[in-house]
């Protein structure tokens, strides 16, 4: 019982001296600053994003002039089309160019409306999911293309969603050498949290197994800042806004 009470102490004694120790470096920086200390936490009168914030909201043309800006920015490719027709001439043709052999694209519905097998009679085109023997995040490896459908995408950010379902594997866009993300214009979002606060609301059972924000092609940097492009996922990226 007395060493309970003696190591307790023990305890209080070393709080002490960390809390002296804590205001002696803090009354330090306050003084450098010439400014007295903080001691009491600041008041917060809203929670989250500022109302102004909340109802900014840019027209269609605005969003996708501001998309395609800041996906360029990173080193992204964007382009506008029509439909449907014209995205596949477009993918068609970017295969032949890069000498694509083998185009792995998301089990999606809107996706068959691109018609690639007739496309590129030449190449392999293989559908996620589509073959329960088949090792897909293997053959997502060894993809010169993924294609893909996007769920959303963001304007102020460049920033492109993909959601993780059965028949919309995450490597579809994570592995191959080069992404062809189809956006339709309408799922165009001015700001973030227009994306975020649906997934806030719903249940978690809901939630998709995966939650994917694809800025630009892969980026990494050493410690000395050198820029490697392509090392964790594609190394060219395109945004094919459709409508």
């Amino acid at each position: 019982m007395a060493n309970s009470r003696e190591h307790e102490a023990w305890l209080q004694e070393l709080e002490a001296a960390s809390r002296v120790k804590q205001r002696t470096f803090m009354d330090g920086i306050a003084g450098k600053l010439k400014r007295p200390r903080v001691t009491e936490a600041p008041a917060h009168p809203y929670r989250g994003a500022p109302d102004f914030w909340r109802e900014m909201e840019w027209d269609e043309e605005e969003r996708v002039q501001r998309f395609t800006d800041n996906f360029k920015s990173v080193g992204g490719h964007v382009v506008r089309l029509a439909g449907m027709e014209e995205a596949s001439r477009f993918i068609a043709d970017k295969a032949q160019e890069m000498s694509a052999h083998y185009i792995l694209r998301q089990q999606e519905s809107e996706l068959d409306a691109l018609g690639l097998e007739a496309a590129l009679p030449e190449a392999q085109v293989s559908v996620w999911n589509s073959d329960p023997d088949t090792d897909w995040k293997a053959r997502a490896a060894e993809a010169d293309f993924g294609v893909v459908l996007a769920d959303y995408a963001v304007a102020y950010t460049g920033s492109i969603t993909v959601l993780s379902a059965a028949g919309k594997g995450r490597t579809v866009s994570l592995l191959p050498t080069v992404l062809m993300a189809i956006i339709p214009v309408e799922r165009l979002r001015t700001r973030l949290g227009e994306v975020l606060t649906g997934f806030d609301q719903a249940e978690r059972e809901q939630l998709p197994a995966g939650i994917h924000f694809i800025s630009g092609p892969s980026r990494s940097a050493d410690i000395e800042n050198d820029l490697t492009i392509g090392v964790h996922g594609p190394g060219i990226v395109y945004a094919i806004l459709v409508g």
